[in-house]
């Protein structure tokens, strides 16, 4: 165990070790370089964290970080509000909005149904989906989730949940790969993914 010359310091290392994929050593490396800022600088760094944690808030409609009660996406009357892409996450989102080719709303699950995990349907936002298409408006719900079991079982399950609605389902082509999660996909194959969909 490494010894640091202030409690402050190792407090710091502790604290930044807790970020996914950062170890003590890497910890201490930004502690340091922190260090070496301005005050005024580290004290910018410091509240835009707090008030990340603090002032995003969920959109009322499709459930994606905003700063607003209505994210700009769903607000924007620019959009296609008779098309929906139904993703897995916020990483997701910004995924698809990077390739340019959809131009519709979204509806971010939190999450796909997962019985290993404990994560059932109740646990993710479908019913707020399923009442969202209810409510009129909406011709075709697009399913952009990650090609694996969970992200199957999940599609299966609001297929079941929003046929009876009438709207068109389809789900993303299969041009990503089996197993592969759509943030890490390249947007060129996830843009073709999203134009060449195929209905349920």
């Amino acid at each position: 165990m490494q010894s640091y010359p202030s409690q402050l310091l190792e407090k710091a290392v502790t604290e930044f070790s807790k970020l996914p994929g950062v170890g003590r050593k890497t910890a201490l490396r930004l502690v340091l370089h922190l260090l070496r800022q301005p005050c005024d600088e580290v004290e910018e760094f410091a509240e835009a964290i707090a008030r990340v944690r603090k002032d995003i808030r969920h959109c009322s409609v499709c459930h994606n970080i905003s700063d607003t009660e209505v994210c700009p996406i769903c607000s924007d009357p620019r959009r296609d509000k008779s098309v929906i892409c139904v993703v897995e996450n916020i990483q997701d989102v910004m995924a698809v909005e990077n390739t340019q080719q959809f131009h519709g709303l979204y509806h971010v699950l939190g999450g796909i149904i997962s019985p290993m995990d404990g994560i059932g349907p109740s646990d993710i936002e479908i019913d707020s989906l399923v009442e969202r298409v209810s409510q009129g408006g909406v011709e075709e719900v697009i399913l952009a989730l990650a090609s694996t079991m969970e992200g199957d079982t999940t599609n299966f399950y609001i297929q079941r949940k929003l046929q009876p609605l009438g709207v068109k389902i389809s789900v993303i082509a299969r041009g990503i790969s089996v197993g592969d999660e759509l943030e890490y996909t390249d947007e060129l194959t996830l843009g073709r993914a999203i134009l060449n969909r195929t209905e349920i």
